[in-house]
């Protein structure tokens, strides 16, 4: 049914028969203008690799610093040393927050921040120690690779050596943020101060060496090119290819609200949904057979949207988000609970799940 309806796309031809699909492929489904059978392949490639489960976690996010050395013009997040409303958290801060979100049913804790030019080494290793101490079940979700990379200039230790450190304090796995888009032409247009591209892939290859997983995100929806989308979807494909290490691909909405881009006239107008759903649909089909999980971030999409990405190639909702700081910083509301998440998987037939951070199932709905 769906080859009759492909239209004379061969890309899509490609993908409905199974086949991995290159860059001009790639190319070739950006500039698709059909979103409904594009999401309707999707959503076929998504049932054969994951079946009908919606996966989210109960997480926990905790920002412990918004001083940044950086100053990337996508962020709303990032103060500088001695603003007004800058804030760094100690270890002993971080517990109490986590204490309260295990008391919440949270299972794993999310700790990113800013590039904070002051923190030694040992300020992270005791936050990850206190929070094992007393959670000896959380799993410790910390430090995306540009923050391991910043580290490891600010300390001039290797990324090797700081990982290492990291996973002895306590470290199970990695966010996936940072990544923003690898190729250098769109990646030093919206950022500032940050690792490059192929660093980021560096870094992030030796924690998966190390037998450390992450996530990988991808943000999108400001001044990027179609190029830039598949570039990025190809190299984390070959790099997953080579360890195994990914969990998810994130696809993160760039949100606009007090970022620089909108303050210098840069970005007018968030992304449409319809090009939310194609980058949802991209995403799955570039890397079906590879990576078999594709969350949809209910907090940058809204719950409505999330769904009909859920219908498009999405397979998860990635996680409960409380105290999510960061799109807040942006306009953006971040609370919700594992019932609700469930209730959206249900209501667009779906089977809902809880899962671990390695997407272990905890539970169903």
């Amino acid at each position: 049914m769906l080859e009759q309806l492909a239209g004379g796309s061969q890309a899509l031809e490609r993908a409905i028969a199974g086949e991995e699909l290159s860059y001009s492929d790639g190319m070739e489904l950006m500039n698709y203008d059909n979103i409904h059978m594009l999401g309707a392949v999707a959503d076929a490639a998504r049932k054969r690799q994951v079946g009908d489960t919606v996966t989210f976690a109960a997480s926990y996010y905790m920002n412990y610093t918004n001083v940044c050395a950086a100053s990337c013009q996508m962020c709303a997040f990032y103060r500088k040393e001695g603003a007004d409303d800058a804030y760094t958290l100690t270890p002993a801060e971080i517990e109490k927050r986590v204490a309260i979100a295990e008391q919440m049913g949270a299972t794993e804790v999310h700790i990113v921040g800013g590039f904070h030019p002051k923190l030694p080494l040992e300020y992270y290793e005791e936050m990850m120690r206190a929070i094992k101490k007393s959670h000896p079940g959380l799993n410790i979700k910390a430090l995306t690779a540009a923050e391991i990379f910043y580290l490891s200039k600010l300390t001039k230790n290797s990324t090797k050596e700081i990982l290492g450190r990291l996973k002895d304090a306590g470290l199970d796995s990695m966010p996936g943020g940072g990544a923003e888009l690898f190729h250098p032409d769109i990646r030093n247009k919206i950022i500032r101060g940050k690792c490059s591209g192929q660093e980021w892939l560096d870094v992030i290859k030796e924690a998966h060496t190390m037998g450390i997983k992450s996530n990988v995100t991808m943000l999108y929806g400001h001044i990027e090119k179609p190029e830039h989308i598949v570039d990025h979807l190809v190299k984390i494909r070959d790099l997953q290819k080579e360890t195994g290490g990914f969990l998810t691909l994130i696809p993160l909405k760039f949100s606009l609200d007090n970022t620089e881009l909108e303050r210098e006239n840069l970005v007018e107008r968030e992304c449409s949904a319809v090009y939310d759903l194609k980058v949802i649909a991209l995403s799955r089909l570039m890397l079906a057979g590879v990576l078999d999980n594709i969350s949809v971030y209910w907090v940058a999409y809204g719950k409505k949207l999330a769904q009909v990405a859920l219908s498009g190639g999405g397979s998860d909702l990635v996680g409960t988000a409380f105290s999510e700081e960061i799109y807040r910083a942006a306009g953006k509301p971040t609370t919700t609970s594992v019932d609700d998440l469930a209730t959206m998987a249900r209501e667009i037939g779906r089977r809902p799940a809880q899962r671990s951070t390695h997407f272990e199932i905890l539970r169903r709905f």
